[in-house]
């Protein structure tokens, strides 16, 4: 990794996790050449562990949580903003046109120790918290306590927690910082003026 695109502060990649919706989860598949790899949402406590631990749940019919068992690690990737960047954004291009196109992104790598547990109260803990976590911005929030509490026990025996405490993180945000300043101003410009939402969003994290 180019060391202008890396990220090593523990509060910005934290941040960064944070900011992201969905996380993709990754083990070794139990009988497969090819990993499994699970879409899932993951909440972060930055105070379990040296870096950190990730909570969240698999449906119980998903094999995926077994083959964590048996590897007891994970790789999780947390994307954020990313957008194709166009030549014609660069001031340099003007200049002498030796210029190509390139992608900007965003994305934090957590290497994790994988725990999978069944006990109902702590399931309860997590499927509380992950929906406060995403309730919380609107007017009138929804609660797990809101449904029967026969309904949401029964929802819980369809689940798996999983714990994922981080070892190691690698982020990287490769926002042309190898760029000289006029192409990255124009690349933030431009962006900005796109009418594809996610390339704003990309813009709007180029310093």
């Amino acid at each position: 990794m180019p060391p202008a695109f890396r990220e090593t502060d523990v509060a910005v990649l934290h941040a960064l996790i944070q900011g992201s919706r969905l996380a993709i989860m990754i083990c070794p598949a139990l009988d497969d050449p090819l990993p499994w790899v699970t879409h899932l949402p993951l909440m972060l406590d930055p105070a379990e562990g040296p870096l950190g631990t990730l909570h969240g749940h698999v449906a119980k019919a998903n094999p995926h949580w077994q083959a964590l068992v048996r590897a007891g690690r994970a790789l999780v990737i947390f994307p954020g903003p990313e957008a194709y960047v166009s030549p014609s954004n660069y001031a340099s291009k003007r200049e002498h046109g030796k210029v190509v196109p390139t992608w900007n992104y965003v994305a934090v790598h957590a290497e994790c120790q994988a725990e999978i547990y069944h006990d109902h109260d702590r399931l309860r803990g997590v499927v509380t918290r992950l929906t406060e976590q995403q309730e919380r911005p609107r007017a009138e929030p929804w609660a797990v306590t809101d449904a029967p509490e026969p309904f949401i026990a029964g929802q819980l025996k369809g689940i798996v927690g999983v714990a994922l405490r981080i070892t190691a993180l690698d982020g990287k945000r490769k926002l042309s910082q190898n760029r000289q300043a006029e192409d990255r101003a124009g690349v933030k410009a431009g962006l900005a003026e796109s009418e594809d939402s996610r390339d704003r969003d990309l813009s709007a994290v180029i310093d």
